[in-house]
């Protein structure tokens, strides 16, 4: 087995160990240490990294026999290795998850809710709540793990076994057997964990809850501690500015002047609507009195640069009006819509010459024999105006 250091000391930065075995993990060189610092993926918590003098240590993985893996990027040329970890990274880790402790405990006392589960991720971390709570209800709780952050409580660890531990009062039950090693938030919280933690609250800085959501019947807070709450502030309050700057308002006159915005925005795009259906009208009737004969039928089949599917198809239905018509409409640029439609009195079955199209020319789409729809038609216009004549002009009618 593997001597754990960071149960007892997780601000050990360096130390020495000694090589016991090289294995292969994955197609990987792994490294088999009589005594470590780096933390292995567990827990929610993802693995440290570091080095062991110029040895890169990619991922650090727990195994069942009580061994751990130091995954590196090459074998190193002795047995006496000298590690180092990446203390950025295991810090803000620290802060992390320490203050998920603080936040789901705040939880817990103020409304008796259990954390499901935790999850600490690059950028935010998460905790998954057995029930869906209110927007005050966060806010509370929120308060009340700042409060415990800023009384700088100590934070400690201790070793028990499974049945003296249980006596506790953990604020979750363990499964585990044996010795467990606790985390005790002095007044406030003992969990059984084995992760890596600050040894007092103050170390956290800051928790902020940045999002919620409904999951799995609960709700999944997402939350960013210390420095990643200070990043986190950052970008909002650049993205405020920004937006604020674009707008000529200031930061509290945003929600106010987004609103006006989207009302704007839907009022332009029911008078585009408008303007379009008209605007088609007039498109429809100058096509049609260009029509051209295919057989017994007077056939419009023209590219229309521009007009989307929907249009294209208004289109088609204001031509087909016309008694002894039918049309063939392709939008452009490609991808692009086709519509082939017929007036009523017209024997031609619109389905079949779309089918037809789209098997030759690319694309896809169906519809019944008076009006057929298609898109992602990816060849030349004419070329598929081109074969709509002739399947037409020979169609029997």
């Amino acid at each position: 087995m593997t001597e754990r250091l960071y149960y007892h000391d997780p601000y050990l930065r360096e130390f020495d160990a000694t090589l016991l075995d090289t294995v292969s993990h994955d197609g990987q060189t792994a490294l088999v240490l009589d005594r470590t610092a780096f933390y292995p993926t567990s827990g929610g918590q993802p693995h440290d990294v570091g080095a062991f003098h110029d040895v890169r240590v990619l991922d650090v993985i727990d195994t069942d026999d009580g061994r751990i893996f130091h995954v590196v990027d090459r074998a190193p040329s002795t047995t006496t290795l000298h590690g180092r970890i990446d203390w950025t990274r295991r810090f803000d880790h620290m802060q992390q998850h320490t203050g998920q402790h603080v936040l789901s405990a705040a939880f817990d006392h103020l409304f008796k809710v259990r954390t499901e589960s935790f999850h600490l991720g690059v950028e935010y971390s998460t905790i998954d709540l057995a029930r869906e709570v209110s927007a005050k209800e966060i806010e509370q709780a929120e308060d009340e793990a700042n409060r415990i952050v800023w009384e700088d409580r100590p934070v400690t660890i201790r070793f028990a076994d499974a049945a003296e531990a249980a006596s506790f009062g953990l604020r979750k039950p363990s499964s585990r057997e044996g010795t467990l090693r606790l985390i005790d938030v002095d007044g406030f919280d003992l969990s059984a964990c084995g992760g890596t933690h600050v040894a007092r609250t103050g170390a956290i800085g800051v928790i902020a809850v940045s999002a919620t959501e409904r999951f799995k019947g609960g709700s999944r807070i997402t939350f960013l501690c210390g420095g990643r709450a200070l990043t986190g502030f950052r970008a909002l309050r650049d993205a405020v500015a920004g937006s604020a700057r674009v707008l000529s308002v200031g930061a509290a006159e945003l929600p106010s002047a987004i609103e006006r915005l989207q009302g704007e925005g839907k009022e332009l795009r029911r008078q585009m609507k408008d303007f379009q259906a008209r605007l088609a009208t007039h498109e429809a009737d100058a096509l049609a009195d260009g029509a051209s004969p295919a057989g017994p039928v007077k056939l419009v089949a023209a590219a229309l640069p521009g007009w989307d599917a929907g249009a294209i198809k208004t289109i088609a239905a204001r031509i087909v009006e016309r008694p002894g018509y039918a049309v063939v409409l392709v939008s452009e640029p490609a991808p692009s819509a086709i519509v082939v439609a017929r007036a009523p009195d017209v024997a031609l079955d619109s389905g079949a010459v779309l089918k037809a199209l789209v098997a030759k020319h690319g694309g896809k789409g169906g519809g019944r024999p008076d009006l057929a729809q298609g898109g992602g038609v990816t060849a030349a216009a004419a070329d598929v105006l081109s074969t709509a004549r002739d399947l037409i002009a020979t169609e029997k009618h």
